[in-house]
C-alpha cells in the first residue's frame, strides 16, 4: 500500500513538472521518462513474489508495445512534415496563395482555414508554428497579433481530432478501436463549424487592410513528388484501414520508404544531404514527452489508481462527464487524460465516443497553457500571456461549445 503512494506521489511530480517547466527550466520530456521509467523499476524490486514479477513484466510489454506503433506512426508522419517544411514547399505554397493585399478580415478566415486544414495532415507543433510564422511576418499591431495567434491555437487543435495524422489523442482513441477512420472524418463538419463561428466573433472591428510580402522559393520537382507521396500515402491509410483493417502506421513506414527510394533514384540522396537525415528534424523531445506520460498511465492503471475517473462516469451521463473532461484537458495534459480514460476501460456508444475525441482534442484550446499550440504559440508571439489569452476564453468556451453540441448531434445521426 505504502508503494502504491509512492508511484502515485511520482505521477503527480511528473505532472508538476510538465506545468512548471518554464519556472524549472527542465525540459518535460527528460521529467516524464525519469518517473515513467522509475515507477516501473519500483514496480519490479518490491514486487512480491516472483508470479508478482511475471505479471508485472506482461503488463510492462503490453504498455510497450501500444507505445511502439504510436512511435513508429508518429516518426513517419513527422519525418514527412520535417522534410517538406525543411526545403520550404509549405511556406512557398502558402504565399503563392495568398494575395498582395487583403482586408484584416479576410486574412483572419484564411488563416483560420489553413491552420484546421494543415494540422489535420501534420502534428500541432508543426502546424502551430508555420502558422504563427505566416502571421508574425505580417506585422501587425500587438493587439491583433495576438488575436490573430488565439485563432491559430484554437483552428489547429479543432483540425487535429478529425485524422489520425492531426493529433495524438485522436490516434490513441483510434488504436483503442473506439472510432473508425470514417467515423472520425466526420468530425471535420463540426469542427470547421466551431472554427468559422469563432472567426466570425474575432472578426468584429477588423477593418484594416494588410500589404503581404511574396516570397516566392524555387521549389525543385523532388519535393512536390514527395509532397504528392506524403498525401497518398495519407489516402492509402484511409482506404486500406477501411477496406482491409490495415493498421495506419504500417502504411505509413511502406509511404516512408518509398519516399526514401525515390529520392535515391532521383540522385536526391547524396552525401551531403542524405534523405534519412530528416528524421533528425523530428521533435523527438515531443515523442519521448509521450513514452514518458505513457508509461506513467500504465503504471497507474497496474496499481488501479485510475479506477476513480471511472466514479464521475457512473455518476454524470458521458454526454455532460465527456465535455467536462475536455475542459478539464485545459488544466491537465490531454495525453495522459486520454490515455488514462482509455485504461479504464469505460464503455459508451459512437456518440460519446466522438465527443470525447473532440472534447479532449479541443478543450485544450480553451487555456495558452492547455495543449502543445497554445504553448507554442506563446513562446513564439511576443506579448502573449496567459491573461491576454484568458481575455478571449468567454469566445473561445462558445466555440467550444457549439463544437461539442454539434459533433454529439452528428454521432446521433451516423
Amino acid at each position: 500500500m505504502l508503494l502504491n503512494y509512492i508511484l502515485i506521489a511520482l505521477a503527480f511530480l511528473a505532472l508538476a513538472g510538465v506545468i512548471f517547466e518554464e519556472v524549472i527550466h527542465i525540459n518535460k520530456a527528460k521529467i516524464t521518462l525519469l518517473f515513467g521509467t522509475l515507477s516501473w523499476i519500483l514496480l519490479f524490486v518490491f514486487a512480491a513474489t516472483g508470479a508478482d514479477r511475471q505479471l508485472i513484466d506482461h503488463s510492462l510489454r503490453e504498455n510497450l508495445a501500444d507505445i511502439s506503433s504510436l512511435w513508429l506512426f508518429l516518426v513517419a508522419a513527422m519525418t514527412f512534415v520535417a522534410y517538406l517544411n525543411k526545403k520550404g514547399l509549405i511556406a512557398n505554397l502558402l504565399h503563392r496563395a495568398m494575395p498582395e493585399s487583403i482586408s484584416e478580415r479576410k486574412l483572419l478566415f484564411f488563416t483560420a482555414i489553413f491552420s484546421f486544414i494543415f494540422s489535420s495532415l501534420a502534428d500541432n507543433i508543426t502546424a502551430t508554428l508555420v502558422s504563427i510564422a505566416l502571421i508574425l511576418s505580417l506585422s501587425l499591431p500587438p493587439n491583433k497579433t495576438i488575436r490573430f495567434a488565439v485563432l491559430v491555437v484554437f483552428a489547429v487543435n479543432s483540425g487535429g481530432v478529425s485524422l489520425i495524422t492531426g493529433d495524438v489523442t485522436t490516434l490513441m482513441i483510434f488504436l483503442a478501436d473506439k472510432v473508425s477512420i470514417l467515423n472520425l472524418l466526420w468530425l471535420s463538419l463540426p469542427s470547421f463549424t466551431a472554427v468559422m463561428a469563432l472567426t466570425l466573433m474575432m472578426s468584429i472591428g477588423m477593418n484594416g487592410k494588410v500589404r503581404i510580402k511574396q516570397q516566392k522559393l524555387e521549389i525543385r520537382k523532388i519535393d512536390y513528388a514527395i509532397a504528392a507521396i506524403f498525401l497518398c500515402t495519407i489516402l492509402f491509410t484511409i482506404v486500406g484501414n477501411v477496406l482491409f483493417e490495415i493498421p495506419p502506421v504500417l502504411s505509413f513506414l511502406a509511404g516512408l520508404s518509398i519516399m526514401f527510394i525515390v529520392a535515391r533514384l532521383c540522385n536526391d540522396d547524396d552525401e551531403h544531404d542524405p534523405i534519412m537525415e530528416y528524421i533528425r528534424y523530428i521533435e523527438f523531445d515531443t515523442l519521448l514527452f509521450f513514452l514518458g506520460i505513457l508509461l506513467l498511465v500504465g503504471m497507474l492503471e497496474q496499481i488501479h489508481a485510475l479506477d476513480f475517473l471511472v466514479t464521475l462516469y457512473q455518476y454524470v451521463p458521458p454526454l455532460y462527464a465527456n465535455y467536462i473532461m475536455g475542459i478539464t484537458s485545459a488544466t491537465v495534459d490531454n495525453v495522459p487524460l486520454t490515455a488514462a480514460l482509455l485504461k479504464t476501460g469505460i464503455e459508451m456508444d459512437l456518440a460519446s465516443w466522438l465527443g470525447l475525441t473532440y472534447a479532449v482534442g479541443v478543450g485544450g484550446s480553451l487555456l495558452v497553457i492547455g495543449s502543445a499550440a497554445g504553448i507554442v504559440t506563446m513562446s513564439k508571439v511576443p506579448g502573449l500571456s496567459f491573461a491576454r489569452y484568458a481575455k478571449y476564453g468567454l469566445l473561445l468556451l462558445l466555440a467550444y461549445t457549439l463544437g461539442y453540441v454539434l459533433v454529439i448531434g452528428l454521432g446521433q445521426v451516423i
